[in-house]
């Protein structure tokens, strides 16, 4: 198997010892997003809906720097630090994808990196070309 980083200045860079996804020859694994402006490295402001699209504005750039898109993600796992977000979170989540939507897991947890409100990571299968 070969395995390689993916890279994209139009997401924030990986804040650790991680890449922001790699790709095999049939899957895009991405790395955990959460609402960082990508050219300042600032958390936004607006709560968790501008979070949450500011996220998935954010893993977009990386699945389309991967060759993929919306509609080639098989799976998210979305992380939120407060759970009664759920509601808001889904109204914005629901709009970026793609009928029918990925499978998805959604859990609370005690912190973020950065103070984020949510991060949202994905798996995408590669398109043949």
């Amino acid at each position: 198997m070969t395995r390689r980083a993916v890279s994209t200045a139009s997401a924030p860079g990986a804040v650790g010892p991680y890449s922001q996804a790699i790709v095999t020859e049939d899957y895009v694994f991405c790395s955990g997003q959460v609402g960082l402006d990508p050219a300042s490295g600032v958390l936004i402001e607006g709560g968790v809906e501008a979070q949450a699209e500011r996220a998935l504005r954010n893993l977009a750039a990386v699945l389309e720097a991967a060759g993929c898109s919306w509609a080639d993600v098989v799976k998210t796992t979305c992380f939120l630090v407060d759970i009664n977000d759920f509601a808001a979170f889904n109204a914005v989540y629901g709009r970026f994808m793609p009928d029918p939507p990925p499978a998805r897991s959604t859990f609370a947890v005690a912190a973020l990196p950065k103070a984020a409100s949510v991060e949202i990571e994905a798996i995408a299968v590669r398109p043949r070309a």
